[in-house]
């Protein structure tokens, strides 16, 4: 387990730090930057700090991960093919054309040298005979944006020349900080479980179907949940969905949750009881509550 702090604990420095305008800027920004220390001018746009702190310093940014990844080719590819990728360690080797030896290996220094922390599926499959592969997690967001948008266009980047890296980023920016979406409302839920907390927490995969949420409290209730983080609001089909799910898994929820960053139909709101939670952007706000001096993490990082 990567010595890192949390991603709710480098989010909360970051907001300290930084003071974004709300928590949608806030995840923007912070998934790109998110883990370095640095301060960002939450004034100006995205693009044009991504341009002054990274693309025009690549040369020394990069000098300075590759003192970690002693400039491994197979370290490298493993890393971008993570950052852009479903996370599946196997799945990496694979898209990467490495072996699994080559690859197990890999990792086995990347996550030494925390750059990666693994990650378990929060259930055995229903098939004790199937191999479930573990996921990876970038213990910095900065590096995951890092090895997604910047490590494969390097050859136009360090001379000068970055429309490479902007048509990319203009096709991928929407999405890109979804995950730090669901990294954070997994901390919500945790936070929201207060009287009966919760034991543990996670997603489950196997080779039939994957959740994006499930955890099971102290006194043994299975929580499962979902996220919609499209512009639409969810609907009942979400909930409807995840049940489905749940059956096709054989896992016995007692609690279902559903998260939506732009609300819900009445239909599914007509759903909510004691066993069905509905969780918006209001909710994630709570996150970033009462922020203290103390909330800054110390970074030895040089500062770009």
């Amino acid at each position: 387990m990567s010595q890192f702090p949390s991603y709710l604990e480098q989010f909360r420095s970051f907001c300290f730090q930084n003071e974004p305008k709300n928590i949608e800027q806030a995840i923007e920004y912070f998934s790109v930057f998110g883990g370095m220390g640095w301060r960002v001018n939450m004034q100006d746009p995205l693009e044009l700090i991504i341009k002054e702190k990274l693309l025009n310093n690549y040369r020394y940014i990069h000098g300075d991960i590759t003192k970690i990844t002693q400039s491994n080719n197979i370290h490298h590819s493993l890393l971008t093919k993570l950052a852009t990728g479903d996370r599946r360690e196997h799945s990496a080797f694979k898209n990467a054309r490495v072996s699994r030896n080559e690859g197990e290996e890999s990792i086995d220094f990347l996550v030494d040298n925390d750059l990666l922390d693994r990650e378990k599926s929060q259930d055995k499959p229903m098939n004790k005979d199937e191999e479930v592969s573990d996921k990876l997690i970038f213990t910095l967001p900065f590096m995951r944006f890092w090895f997604a948008s910047i490590s494969p266009y390097y050859k136009g980047i360090k001379e000068g020349e970055f429309d490479e890296f902007e048509k990319n980023y203009l096709n991928t920016q929407q999405n890109f900080s979804d995950f730090i979406y669901e990294r954070l409302i997994l901390a919500l839920i945790k936070k929201n479980f207060q009287e009966d907390r919760l034991t543990n927490i996670g997603s489950y995969w196997d080779k039939k179907t994957d959740i994006d949420i499930l955890g099971k409290t102290q006194s043994g209730k299975i929580v499962v949940g979902t996220f919609k983080l499209s512009k639409s609001k969810a609907k009942k089909s979400e909930l409807t969905k995840l049940k489905e799910k749940c059956a096709t898994a054989q896992i016995n929820a007692d609690i279902f949750i559903v998260f939506s960053k732009n609300g819900f139909t009445s239909e599914l709101k007509k759903e909510k009881n004691e066993n069905v939670k509905l969780l918006s952007m209001k909710n994630l706000n709570t996150l970033i509550e009462n922020l203290i001096p103390s909330d800054l993490i110390e970074n030895t990082n040089k500062k770009y």
